[in-house]
C-alpha cells in the first residue's frame, strides 16, 4: 500500500509531466518544500523535517523539469478518457495535507499554461471551504462575480447553492467548492456574461482539480451541471438524463445535478424538487440523518 508521501509524490509528478507536456521547463518551489521532500519517504520523517524547516527561507531559484522520468510512474495523459484513475485512498496526516493543498494553491495562482485566460482573469479561483470534507461540489468555471472576488459560486448561483448547502444541514465551511477552471473563461472584455470552458481548457486545468480532489477524498462528489458532466465524465448526453443516476469519479461517488443557475432560470417546484432529491440521496449515502422536514421539500401539498 502506497504510503503517503508516494501518493503526493505520484500525483506530483503527473503534474510535471503534463506541464512538461504543455511545454512549461520551469516550476517555482519553495526552499521549505524541496527540504521536506529530500528527508525521505515517510509522513512522520516529512512532518519532522517541515517543523524543523524555517519559514522565512526565500523562494528557491526556479527547478528545471527533468528530462528523464523522476519515478517509473505511468505517464497520465489528462483527457476524459482517463479522469477516473484515483489515487490510491491512503490517510494523509492532517500537516501533510494542509502543506500540500497550499503548495498546489501556489502553483494555481502562478499558472500561466492557459496564456489567453491568463491575460484575462482578475484572479485565479482556486477553490473554498474544509480540506477534510466529506463533500464536495464541483462546478464548470469561474463566472465575473468569482473572477473578481477569487471565491467559487459567490454570484447570484452560489448563494443559490450556498442555501441547498444549509438546507441539507451544511455550510460553505464544512463542504469543499471547486470548479474544473480554475480561470474565468474570457469573453472578450466582457464584464458580464460567460461562456463554455472549452474541451482544451478544461483539460489543462482538471489536473488540479485531480490533485484536489485526491488530497481531501470526500466520501461523495456533486457535480454541478451539463458541463461539469462532460468535463469529469466525458458524457454528453444531457444533464436532463444523467442527473439522480450515481456515476463514479477518481473512485469516488458522484452525483451530476442540475447547476443552480438552472433553477434561478427554472422556478418550477418540479425541477427544484428534482435537486432536492439529488441532495437527499447525497445525505443518505453520507449517513446523514434526514428530517420528516427535509423530506417534504418542495412536494406539492
Amino acid at each position: 500500500m502506497p504510503t503517503p508521501y508516494d501518493q503526493l509524490l505520484d500525483a506530483t509528478i503527473e503534474h510535471l509531466q503534463h506541464l512538461k507536456e504543455q511545454g512549461v521547463r520551469h516550476v517555482p518551489v519553495q526552499a521549505q518544500t524541496l527540504a521536506v521532500l529530500a528527508q525521505g519517504r515517510g509522513p512522520a520523517v516529512a512532518v519532522s523535517a517541515a517543523r524543523s524547516v524555517p519559514t522565512n527561507l526565500p523562494i528557491a531559484a526556479p527547478v528545471p523539469i527533468r528530462s528523464t522520468p523522476i519515478a517509473p510512474v505511468q505517464p497520465v495523459a489528462f483527457t476524459a478518457a482517463v479522469t477516473h484513475v484515483a489515487a490510491p485512498k491512503v490517510a494523509i496526516d492532517p500537516q501533510v495535507k494542509a502543506a500540500a493543498m497550499q503548495e498546489l494553491r501556489e502553483r494555481a495562482l502562478a499558472c500561466v499554461t492557459c496564456e489567453h485566460l491568463a491575460n484575462s482573469r482578475k484572479n485565479v479561483v482556486f477553490g473554498v471551504g474544509d480540506i477534510n470534507a466529506s463533500l464536495m461540489f464541483v462546478g464548470e468555471a469561474p463566472g465575473a462575480e468569482e473572477d473578481a472576488q477569487g471565491e467559487p459560486f459567490v454570484g447570484a448561483a452560489g448563494q443559490l447553492l450556498t442555501r441547498i448547502i444549509q438546507t441539507m444541514g451544511l455550510s460553505r465551511q464544512t463542504v469543499y467548492i471547486a470548479n474544473i477552471l480554475k480561470c474565468r473563461p474570457d469573453t472578450l472584455d466582457q464584464a458580464s456574461g460567460n461562456r463554455k470552458p472549452t474541451a482544451d481548457e478544461m483539460s489543462a486545468c482538471i489536473p488540479y482539480l485531480h490533485s484536489q480532489i485526491d488530497l481531501i477524498q470526500p466520501k461523495v462528489l456533486v457535480a454541478l451541471g451539463a458541463t461539469a458532466v462532460e468535463g469529469l465524465l466525458g458524457k454528453t448526453e444531457g444533464i436532463t438524463r444523467l442527473r439522480g443516476k450515481w456515476q463514479t469519479y477518481r473512485g469516488v461517488p458522484l452525483m451530476p445535478t442540475f447547476h443552480p443557475s438552472y433553477l434561478l432560470r427554472n422556478q418550477a417546484l418540479s425541477e427544484k424538487r428534482k435537486v432536492w432529491e439529488d441532495m437527499l440521496a447525497v445525505m443518505e449515502h453520507l449517513g446523514m440523518n434526514i428530517s420528516e422536514k427535509q423530506q417534504g421539500y418542495f412536494l406539492k401539498g
